[in-house]
């Protein structure tokens, strides 16, 4: 008579726990949940990385001017006042007219200053190649700050799923020890009564050892992964949070527009071709050598010396000057041509830079997209053998109530409606990931942020 209240227990805590509880809906430690949303704005505004590349950014585009590539004038003005107290002796020859002079302390100051300006007006076209260059490369560090936004949206993203998935892989565990404990003590109220054995007691209490020990290993791997995300949120002050287990995978994507869109439009390869223009620029900014340089000068000019002793007390002069000069390099050993060649052999290898990371960025996508396809046919064949484990566990519920089942057996049913869940959830978490990733090699990611 005392089995029967124990079983319909025992069923009760199953179905309660595995039906609820492991879709999620067991209610732990009240904990702030982080919305996606959230995460994600976080990051954009504390992420180290992001931060330095943005400021990157700002000093490429200091550096983008008229002034940086030589097409501004240079104006300087200096002044200067200097003084000299000596003492002189002059002697002059016998019969001279002129008397011996011994001057003691004798100050002679002199003052200077003057406003200086020089403009190089012709430079082979160096100057307009310069700012093609340095153009060029403010563009590349806008693409960078992008890319690396890019990149951490990825790490994000998939950082908040994968610890979706390991919250609800440890929502099962905890459901699975519950369930553990009550097997236990069924089994010491069976043996007590004398219709258990010392051995399904034992084998029930390796079972819960067993399960808590799986608990434990998932609850550390779940609180490194918050580690992880909040470090790349930057701040990991505060780990104490859940996120919502809702893992969701946008509609089927296509192959083809992948790859067409990455080779258009992923970050990396833009990059590359716009190292290549860079190249080219700086081709064209050697070639200014083989041509003279014509500058134009001009400044205004004071001088003034005062002496306390000799014929006149000071001596003046003002005024302005102005002048043209050119100059050309006729001969510096040939640098001029090994410079010139170093840089068609560098443009040569940026070109097979991006011609090499092309392909790369092909088979990527191609690695990736057949991750994701995988994924998603694991995702409909798990969820499928997550109906059938449900319905087994359900025909074994029943049978051990009927006493036709041990509960060995009913474990096994209940494992087996354990490993499917954890199936589907690595499944989601895959295809997941694998989502964002080619998102992000086809320069997509950041608009559907955006």
């Amino acid at each position: 008579m005392n089995r029967i209240p124990s079983k319909i227990k025992i069923t009760s805590v199953i179905v309660a726990s595995l039906f609820f509880g492991l879709m999620g809906m067991k209610d732990g430690v009240a904990q702030e949940t982080l919305n996606l949303d959230d995460a994600i704005r976080i990051g954009l505004e504390r992420n180290f990385a992001i931060r330095i590349a943005e400021n990157n950014t700002r000093i490429s585009e200091n550096n983008n001017s008229l002034g940086n590539a030589g097409f501004l004038p240079v104006i300087s003005a200096d002044g200067a006042i200097n003084k000299r107290i000596e003492d002189n002796e002059t002697r002059y020859g016998s019969g001279a007219p002129i008397p011996d002079r011994n001057d003691e302390g004798a100050e002679t100051t002199v003052y200077n200053y003057g406003v200086n300006a020089s403009w190089r007006i012709f430079d082979g076209l160096t100057m307009f190649a310069t700012l093609d260059r340095l153009s060029t490369l403010s563009e590349i560090s806008e693409v960078e700050a992008r890319n690396r936004v890019e990149l951490v949206l990825a790490d994000i993203i998939t950082g908040y799923y994968e610890i979706a998935g390991q919250q609800k892989a440890a929502q099962v565990l905890e459901n699975t020890v519950e369930i553990s404990e009550e097997r236990i003590r069924i089994a010491e109220t069976a043996r007590d009564l004398g219709s258990g054995s010392e051995y399904e007691l034992l084998l029930a209490r390796a079972d819960m050892n067993t399960d808590q020990a799986a608990l434990i290993r998932t609850k550390t791997n779940l609180n490194q992964l918050k580690v992880l995300l909040t470090t790349i949120l930057g701040d990991t002050t505060e780990a104490a949070f859940t996120v919502q287990p809702e893992i969701e995978l946008a509609g089927k994507l296509s192959l083809e527009n992948m790859i067409a869109e990455a080779v258009a439009q992923n970050r990396e390869l833009t990059i590359a071709r716009l190292t290549e223009q860079a190249a080219e620029a700086e081709i064209r900014e050697l070639r200014g050598d083989w041509f003279p340089q014509v500058d134009v000068s001009g400044g205004y000019a004071y001088s003034r010396t005062e002496a306390s002793t000799g014929f006149s007390e000071f001596s003046q002069s003002q005024g302005f000057r102005y002048g043209i000069s050119a100059s050309v390099n006729l001969f510096d050993g040939f640098n001029k041509q090994r410079r010139q060649e170093n840089a068609r052999i560098a443009l040569k290898n940026e070109q097979l830079r991006r011609q090499d990371l092309e392909l790369q960025v092909r088979a990527n996508v191609s690695r990736v997209y057949a991750q994701y396809d995988d994924a998603l046919s694991l995702i409909e064949l798990e969820e499928e053998n997550l109906e059938i484990n449900k319905q087994t566990v359900e025909i074994a519920l029943e049978r051990f109530e009927l006493g036709t089942i041990n509960s060995i057996e009913l474990r096994e049913a209940q494992q087996s409606l354990l490993n499917a869940e954890n199936r589907l959830i690595e499944a989601q978490i895959t295809a997941k990931s694998a989502e964002i990733e080619l998102l992000r090699l086809s320069g997509r990611l950041l608009s559907q942020i955006e």
